[in-house]
């Protein structure tokens, strides 16, 4: 398992906000959160295409965690 760096920590708070907002229902909360994925991963497809490299440097984003 990847160990996270300080600052992105899950928070159980979190965890249990999100779940309170679906009422309780973890099925729902995960439904929720893999849409967020998708549409995240499509926003940085889009900011990719319109980027040039010269404005970011050579950096390219990376889609999935390293």
């Amino acid at each position: 398992m990847r160990e996270q760096p300080i600052g992105e920590a899950v928070e159980n708070d979190e965890r249990a906000k999100v779940i309170a907002y679906h009422r309780g229902d973890t099925h729902a909360a995960i439904d929720t959160l893999l849409e967020d994925i998708r549409h995240l991963r499509g926003q940085l497809t889009l900011a990719e295409g319109v980027m040039s490299r010269g404005m970011a440097r050579g950096w390219r984003p990376s889609y999935d965690r390293d």
